[in-house]
């Protein structure tokens, strides 16, 4: 009966599994702890907290007492679904029930705490299973504790525990790397990211195209480009296997340091390695196509991704209204700005801003007052992205108007921006207009 109901829970027919229990009944089998515990776990991952925890007052009723796994499944379950609170409250319930944690207990509460940003407070609770004697650490409390240190901002901290773990005989998994690769990598310390990549190798593991991903975009984002492609050609030449988000995170880079050429090429390796493409990695194409002025192909691959049963969304859009911009195409920008009005998107205020900014740049002040004033949402960047552009166009008295406006309003202008008003109406002569502004702005400082 408890295979069955395991079974059915596993599968995420919890009614199924329901009914399981009570034919069980009828035929005189009683559930025991195993069997609640079970649909504890089956409600706590598939349906809610709530089911699950009135699960446990069925056991009580039925006159089992839950144990640690009980609450540990609970509790497990609580925080996949980002209710920390509630993880606490069934700790301490646990704890005041006389049922005494285990590791997997604190590691629950170490994973619930470093989600709520108290990672001094997880540190606390790593001590306890350390030093407490009453239980031993496992593989899972060191990948916690290093993950949860990296994600908090910790990365040096996480660091020294690692090295501290290996003096002591600990032997890292690969999901410890990954964890310790990726904490590098968002700190930007690349160097120190390689090391560890090198020391994983040698260690006999085989990263995984997430780990080389991870390491690539650290090189991109510190923009040492050769180096991102060493790590590409290092995974292709040890025949790793590579999926197409690292295919895109390399064409993503050649193409934003304008080496189309070469993105190229990328792309048609990726395409011909029969990769079943993601939203991204289509998005990713576009991107290179309208770079390359292949606007006619950009929109028939848009058509692909329709026939393959994916659905464009805002970014896939915009990519290709910014191509249309920067190609000073602003006439078929327009046309898609509004045929994406017909999709049911809404209003789109990133290709917005981006039109507006593109019409600016290319001496169209006046059309692109026009689409300020009809824009049916403005944020700080729109207000930023007129006013620069009036500077630009020298309509320094209206830019003045424009910016007092918007600053009165709660909108953060650039402090560059702000700059380039009041110089150039110092330039223009305009220096009592100058110093009004000046006042002006200084007043709505304080008003916000």
């Amino acid at each position: 009966m408890n295979i069955c109901i395991a079974s059915m829970c596993k599968s995420k027919e919890i009614v199924k599994a329901e009914s399981v229990l009570i034919d069980g009944i009828k035929l005189g089998l009683l559930p025991d702890v195993v069997t609640y515990n079970t649909l504890i776990d089956g409600y706590s991952r598939f349906v809610s907290i709530d089911r699950a925890y009135d699960v446990l007052n069925r056991m009580k009723e039925a006159g089992i007492n839950p144990d640690v796994v009980s609450y540990n499944s609970l509790m497990s379950g609580a925080v996949r679904k980002s209710s920390f609170s509630k993880t606490l409250q069934l700790f301490d319930e646990m704890t005041q029930s006389g049922i005494s944690p285990d590791v997997w207990s604190h590691n629950i509460l170490m994973h619930c705490l470093f989600k709520l940003g108290k990672p001094d407070e997880a540190n606390e609770v790593f001590k306890y299973i350390v030093e407490s004697g009453e239980m031993y650490p496992c593989m899972s409390t060191y990948n916690i504790m290093i993950n949860g240190l990296c994600k908090n901002g910790y990365v040096s901290n996480a660091l020294m525990l690692f090295r501290n773990l290996q003096r002591k005989g600990f032997v890292p998994q690969v999901l410890t790397y990954n964890a310790m690769i990726n904490g590098l990598c968002k700190a930007k310390r690349l160097a120190d990211a390689r090391r560890l990549l090198t020391e994983f190798c040698d260690y006999g593991y085989e990263p995984n195209a997430i780990t080389y991903t991870t390491v690539m975009k650290c090189c991109f984002r510190c923009g040492k480009l050769e180096q991102g492609l060493d790590i590409l050609s290092e995974m292709r030449s040890k025949g790793y296997t590579f999926d197409g988000f690292a295919y895109c995170t390399v064409v993503a880079a050649l193409v934003k340091t304008g080496r189309i050429e070469e993105a190229d090429e990328i792309a048609e390796k990726m395409m011909s390695s029969c990769l079943a493409p993601d939203l991204a990695s289509y998005n990713t194409m576009i991107n290179l196509l309208c770079k390359q002025k292949r606007f006619d192909e950009a929109l028939k691959l848009v058509d692909e991704i329709e026939r393959q049963g994916l659905k464009c969304d805002q970014y896939t859009h915009t990519i290709i209204i910014h191509g249309f911009c920067k190609n000073a195409n602003f006439e078929d920008a327009k046309n898609h700005l509004d045929y994406m009005n017909t999709l049911g998107f809404g209003f789109n205020l990133v290709a917005f801003n981006c039109y507006l900014d593109c019409l600016g740049k290319a001496g169209h002040i006046d059309e692109a007052v026009k689409v300020f004033d009809t824009m049916e949402v403005k944020d700080s960047f729109t207000c930023t992205i007129l006013v620069h552009n009036l500077c630009r166009a020298k309509k320094f008295i209206f830019a003045s108007k424009v910016l007092v406006f918007y600053i009165k309003s709660g909108f953060q202008i650039l402090r560059a921006t702000q700059r380039a008003v009041i110089d150039g109406l110092c330039t223009a002569g305009f220096n009592n207009e100058a110093m009004k502004v000046k006042s002006k702005i200084r007043s709505a400082r304080l008003k916000h």
